[in-house]
C-alpha cells in the first residue's frame, strides 16, 4: 500500500522528498483499531514505535502504588511507544484506543537501520520525533535530550534511565 497520502496528513513526514517516502514506506505499516483496544501493555515487550494518523489514543500508566493514570490522550500526529525507539526492553506505560484510530507502526529496529543505512533521513525523523515528544512534555530543554535517547538508543540499544 502506498503510504504517500497518509504520510502527507501527519507533521513529521512534511516537506520529504519522494525518495525519502519511499524510504519510510519499506519501515512503516498501517494498523487499525477498534474503539477499547489495547495497542500494548504496560511491561509488554518494546517492538514498535507508532504515530496516530487519525482517532484518539490514551497512554495509561499502572503504578505498583494505585490505580491506572491516564497521562496523555493523543490525536493526529501523535507519537507513542518511544520505549521501541528508546532501545528499552519493555514499554513503560500502556496504550490503549479511546475512539476507532488508525496508526502507523514502525519497529525500532528498522529505525534503528534506517539511521545506520540512511543518515540523512534517519537523523531528519529523529529529530522530527524528538521535537513531538518534546513538545509533549512542554520542556524546552527536552527536545535536545530526547534526541539524543533517541539517537543513543537507535545506535546502542541501550536502555534509558527510568525507561
Amino acid at each position: 500500500m502506498m503510504l504517500t497520502k497518509v504520510f502527507s496528513q501527519i507533521p513529521i513526514f512534511k516537506d520529504l522528498t519522494p525518495q525519502q517516502h519511499a524510504l519510510l514506506e519499506t519501515i512503516f505499516s498501517l494498523s487499525d483499531c477498534e474503539c477499547d483496544a489495547v495497542v500494548f501493555e504496560q511491561g509488554a515487550v518494546a517492538d514498535y514505535l507508532y504515530i496516530v494518523v487519525s482517532g484518539e489514543v490514551a497512554i495509561v500508566f499502572d503504578p505498583d502504588d494505585g490505580g491506572p493514570i491516564t497521562v496523555a490522550r493523543l490525536h493526529q500526529g501523535g507519537v507513542f511507544g518511544w520505549s521501541a525507539a528508546f532501545g528499552s526492553d519493555t514499554y513503560t506505560s500502556g496504550a490503549i484506543c479511546a475512539q476507532t484510530s488508525r496508526l502507523l507502526k514502525v519497529l525500532g529496529r528498522d529505525l534503528k537501520k534506517l539511521r545506520q543505512n540512511h543518515p540523512e533521513t534517519g537523523i531528519l525523523i529523529l529529530e522530527r520525533l524528538a521535537a513531538v515528544v518534546a513538545e509533549r512534555l512542554r520542556n524546552s530543554n527536552a527536545h535536545g535530550q530526547v534526541f539524543a535517547l533517541l539517537e543513543h538508543g537507535l545506535m546502542n540499544g541501550i536502555k534509558p534511565i527510568g525507561g
